[in-house]
């Protein structure tokens, strides 16, 4: 049994986008202040902004369309470890744009998505709130990449070594 075509899309177009924001994020932190970095900054932000949304469709989706099961015979602690990191994975494609959002608030930087819809600020300007969130934001992307290790390791251990089909649930045009 395979995903639906919708859940492979999203799936798919958020892990795209997420591996564009994680690199974006490394590159464009240690660059100086420019107008390029405040032009990657705004890429970043809108990014983060239609992940964000892209989440809260795939999440709308995944309450009203049952999942395939999980394979048969899978050790009870693999089937809890895989709920614990999906709902990990969900839990950060959430908290982690907002983390984002509130650093650009509290530092004074308004969200303008796509250049066009400026987003409310979330917080009130103040500097060291603004350098506490980045701390907060960067952390929780650390965080995020390892999750997403994970979950790519766990993947390919059942493709490659279990043999199992779980990945090809949700491989796109099979």
């Amino acid at each position: 049994m395979r995903y639906t075509r919708t859940a492979i899309a999203l799936h798919w177009l958020i892990a795209l986008m997420l591996f564009g924001l994680f690199g974006l994020g490394l590159y464009m932190a240690e660059l100086p202040l420019s107008p390029t970095k405040l032009k990657l900054y705004s890429y970043h932000k809108w990014a983060g902004v239609t992940v964000f949304l892209l989440v809260l469709v795939r999440l709308g989706w995944r309450v009203t369309h049952v999942p395939p099961p999980l394979p048969a015979g899978m050790p009870a602690w693999q089937l809890k470890a895989a709920a614990a990191g999906h709902h990990l994975l969900y839990v950060l494609m959430l908290i982690v744009p907002l983390s984002g959002w509130l650093m650009s608030s509290a530092k004074g930087f308004q969200t303008v998505w796509f250049g066009v819809l400026p987003l409310p600020d979330l917080l009130p300007k103040d500097k060291a709130l603004g350098d506490a969130l980045l701390e907060v934001h960067e952390l929780l992307n650390f965080l995020f990449m390892a999750v997403v290790a994970g979950h790519i390791a766990a993947a390919l251990k059942h493709h490659f070594v279990d043999r199992d089909g779980l990945l090809s649930r949700m491989l796109p045009g099979r």
